[in-house]
């Protein structure tokens, strides 16, 4: 069924993040700034978060360990699912997918090109699973490497062969954690130095609040609360357009209805350029005024400026 973009109603939205950055600067903190995250750490780096950012977290040792503790009925108090790291995830990914299928793998234990698709399907799959069926927030974790590009150095995520396109698609929102002066950053707008990703107006540079003993560890909460305070925004703009809207139709209808001859179709002129069109109700009430004014058999008449019936229009031309 085709929909129109007023339909979108999205106005608690679950967010999908990549962070990156390089080791020791921070990710796996900010990460777990989120809403009530549980730390899949797959990394096994626990012990490097300062005890009071740590959450709860699992430790699995393989993919299907993963995928056993992810349901329903252990995520209960959990908002957010903290993948820690994304390069660590796919490389289990990648295990598991030789041992369904020893296609996937190489002799030297490396994953084929058929394999690196399959994990490519699988992380966008559990991706997916996390946002749409188990209502999570993500945020995924990666470390960031240096590439040359000529004469300049990019930065882009650490991850095997061509899944980091596969990483990338599904997230609302990615982006690199520098040192700016003495300032954490992190950067939500492509740039000459990294591809990152901005949505719902977040974007550009954004300072991380220095975390002392007395700071609360918010800085993703409020970040996705800003997010979903402009969806908020939209949707009640929204909620305005389709009031004019229906506003504009029920006027355009009742213009329309009085339409019987030439006369009342002249008189309906200036009615009809004083509605206040929103969305898509100019289209529709003009489409419904033409086909009312050809089923009567009627013209404009430019010299008149009026209608009159289409006989007499083809009489003054004989």
């Amino acid at each position: 069924m085709i929909k129109q973009p007023q339909d979108i109603v999205s106005t608690d939205k679950k967010i999908r993040m990549l962070i990156a950055g390089y080791p020791g600067i921070g990710k796996s903190t900010l990460a777990l700034s989120a809403p009530r995250p549980l730390h899949i750490d797959v990394d096994f780096g626990i012990d490097r978060i300062e005890p009071r950012y740590r959450s709860d977290y699992i430790q699995p040792k393989t993919y299907d360990e993963v995928l056993t503790d992810l349901v329903p009925m252990n995520l209960v108090n959990y908002d957010t699912l903290v993948f820690d790291t994304g390069g660590k995830l796919i490389s289990l990914m990648g295990l598991w997918a030789i041992k369904k299928d020893p296609k996937n793998g190489k002799r030297d234990g490396s994953l084929s090109l058929q394999g690196y698709g399959a994990v490519g399907r699988e992380f966008v799959r559990l991706m997916d699973y996390c946002f749409y069926e188990l209502g999570k927030h993500i945020v995924i974790v990666f470390h960031a490497i240096e590439d040359k590009d000529g004469d300049n150095t990019r930065l882009r995520i650490k991850v095997e062969g061509q899944t980091k396109n596969n990483v990338w698609e599904p997230m609302d929102l990615g982006g690199f954690v520098e040192i700016h002066g003495n300032d954490r950053v992190v950067g939500f707008s492509n740039c000459e130095r990294y591809f990152a990703k901005g949505t719902r107006g977040i974007s550009g540079l954004h300072k991380i609040p220095a975390l002392d003993e007395t700071s609360a560890n918010n800085f993703l909460t409020r970040l996705f609360d800003q997010y979903n305070a402009i969806t908020a925004q939209e949707a009640a703009q929204t909620e305005t357009q389709k009031a004019a809207y229906a506003a504009a139709v029920d006027e355009g209808t009742r213009i329309i209805a009085s339409i019987v001859d030439a006369d009342t179709a002249t008189a309906a002129i200036p009615q009809m350029k004083a509605i206040t069109h929103a969305l898509t109700s100019g289209i529709e009430v003009n489409s419904a005024f033409n086909k009312t004014i050809s089923k009567l058999g009627l013209m404009y008449d430019n010299v008149l400026k009026r209608y009159t019936p289409a006989q007499e229009e083809k009489k003054g031309a004989q």
